[in-house]
């Protein structure tokens, strides 16, 4: 059950039902890319584990997880990196899953394995360029016989989630004009964008669909809080000089505000998500 998956990685005591949401999510991502128990996994960009802990369940303990992610140790929030991978570790899937703290194109040239799936999930928004897909596309042929993604599809089937897409437009134009960023959204790639990318390194789309997502999974509020914030405002008047670009960062925060009041008090939901296989 999501509940018993969830119970892997480290909960906020006061609210288990957030990382039960991020779980039953994953569950379905999982599901849909069909990963086999026993099967041998590499998972980029993992963060914390949310995900993690859904693959190691899935291939068992005959099954193993290399899972890769640059991020420094005591990045995170309310847990970081190393709080919440240890957690994990020394939990019931720990034995199942390796931990690499790299960037994905330094682990593959440190290394001639191979593995059955590579898998991206939720990660590709978080790369500093469309270039580092382009070249993390390019390491993995020949190292896995298929690519599974999931990223969100700029797309809300639900009103509620249409503030959660003006959020990420909003943020995305922001975080570009930063020479460092350690926000969720730097690379806003759409589903066209990352099939464009893959098809040029040679992966060709096997089977995709779109998740409406369940009230439970939160981002979308999230990320909505923060273009509400006084941090965007704030962020916006320290690395954009233009007058004309500060207005038009305005005006895509003024939109998220307008749309977030349209929906009369209903709780923001999170955007469409859609989920392939290369």
């Amino acid at each position: 059950s999501a509940a018993l998956v969830a119970s892997y990685s480290l909960q906020v005591p006061e609210h288990p039902q957030i990382e039960i949401g991020q779980v039953e999510h994953r569950i379905k991502l999982v599901n849909f890319w069909q990963i086999a128990p026993g099967s041998r996994v590499l998972e980029l960009g993992c963060g914390q584990g949310n995900a993690t802990v859904v693959l190691a369940h899935a291939v068992g303990p005959d099954g193993h997880v290399d899972a890769v992610d640059p991020g420094a140790p005591d990045y995170g929030s309310p847990f970081t990196l190393a709080q919440a991978q240890a957690y994990i570790s020394n939990g019931p899937v720990g034995p199942q899953v390796a931990w690499h703290n790299a960037t994905p194109e330094a682990f593959l040239e440190q290394t001639t394995e191979k593995w059955d799936v590579a898998v991206l999930s939720h990660c590709i928004w978080y790369f500093a360029a469309p270039s580092v897909l382009t070249s993390i596309l390019g390491c993995l042929r020949g190292r896995v016989e298929r690519i599974c993604v999931a990223e969100y599809a700029l797309h809300a089937s639900e009103k509620a989630a249409s503030p959660h897409v003006l959020s990420v437009l909003a943020r995305g134009m922001l975080e570009s004009y930063k020479s460092q960023s350690r926000q969720n959204i730097r690379s806003p790639l759409g589903p066209r964008a990352i099939k464009e990318i893959a098809s040029a390194c040679g992966w060709a789309v096997r089977d995709e669909t779109t998740i409406i997502p369940e009230p439970g999974l939160l981002d979308g509020m999230w990320e909505v809080g923060s273009v509400k914030g006084k941090g965007f405002l704030a962020d916006i008047d320290a690395v954009v000089k233009d007058e004309r670009t500060r207005l038009v960062l305005n005006t895509a925060r003024d939109a998220v505000l307008a749309a977030v009041e349209g929906l009369h008090g209903e709780k923001v939901r999170t955007m469409d998500v859609w989920v392939a296989t290369f």
